[in-house]
């Protein structure tokens, strides 16, 4: 009795821990969680991938919402918090990233639109501007909360007060899921798009 007791507790312990490492995926040695919990609500993993200038890999990018979505508009539409990560896998200067962020708003709205975003971005590049520089693993988060806004956090502290309307953030999401990403491939991993 003692020894069928002591292989099943065996057993299980094992079938756990692999039902745990089956809660994450490793990406060029970055670790990706399955879900994430966002203003008390509990999302999914979207998609996860890498983002690449030219042979480089830059970061680790993925995405959690409360729904499997595959576009813009449906991130944008579906209810609840959402939350774009960004793991750095090479050292970069956060100032010119910053810039290259706007360029991507640029690139995917219109000059009426960007009109509008223009305060944003600013503020947006003054968080930039004080992190300097990004290395290996520092990670910024970008999470919208309704009732609140888009809260970043760069290397594990918030980057001032909440970007407050929802046409802000949907400007920053087109920088990866616009019709001008600034990466395909990693636009399609994140959308879970094969």
């Amino acid at each position: 009795m003692r020894l069928t007791k002591s292989i099943f507790v065996f057993a299980l312990a094992g079938l756990l821990s692999v039902c745990a490492g089956a809660a994450t995926t490793t990406i060029h040695g970055v670790k990706v969680e399955d879900s994430a919990t966002v203003g008390g609500v509990a999302l999914q993993l979207n998609g996860a991938g890498t983002r690449y200038k030219g042979p480089f890999k830059v970061y680790v990018g993925d995405l959690y919402a409360t729904k499997k979505v595959s576009s813009l508009e449906e991130l944008v539409a579906t209810p609840g918090p959402k939350r774009l990560t960004m793991t750095f896998l090479r050292e970069i200067e956060a100032g010119p990233f910053g810039k290259l962020l706007t360029r991507g708003v640029e690139d995917n709205n219109s000059k009426v639109e960007m009109s509008k975003l223009v305060p944003g971005l600013i503020r947006m590049g003054e968080i930039f501007t004080v992190n300097k520089l990004l290395v290996p693993g520092d990670i910024i988060t970008l999470d919208w909360i309704p009732g609140t806004g888009m809260v970043i956090t760069a290397k594990g502290k918030v980057q001032g007060e909440p970007f407050k309307e929802p046409e802000f953030f949907k400007a920053i999401m087109s920088i990866w899921f616009g019709p001008v990403p600034a990466d395909h491939s990693l636009k399609d991993a994140m959308l879970g798009i094969k």
